[in-house]
């Protein structure tokens, strides 16, 4: 099986539209970078699980959609790299996210 991406795939979203949709909305309504604790609060506020969030904003990051900032407010391109090092063990807890105390923040928003 090769790995050329059909024209289906490209018309595949990259992650979940519907968490893009919620964290966008969130972003906007509070007009500041949002932190973990926001988006815990968010996976209980709504039942969804927490690492669905950190698996549709780390994929946004990596495509340029949204943007990370470190604790030091230094800008951080989060790579493919990092998003496979959290995913490792398959479901990423909320103690993986120990290194990512810094800030989100949305670049592009959904179409």
């Amino acid at each position: 099986m090769g790995t050329e991406m059909t024209e289906d795939d490209s018309l595949m979203p990259k992650w979940d539209v519907a968490l893009e949709a919620l964290l966008a909305e969130e972003f906007e309504e509070r007009g500041v970078e949002m932190r973990i604790a926001d988006f815990q609060r968010l996976a209980r506020e709504y039942g969804i699980r927490f690492d669905d969030i950190v698996d549709t904003l780390f994929r946004m990051c990596i495509e340029g959609a949204w943007g990370y900032r470190d604790a030091n407010g230094q800008e951080r391109t989060l790579t493919q790299e990092d998003y496979d090092r959290l995913f490792v063990r398959g479901r990423t807890r909320e103690k993986d996210m120990a290194e990512y105390d810094g800030s989100w923040f949305l670049i592009v928003p959904p179409a």
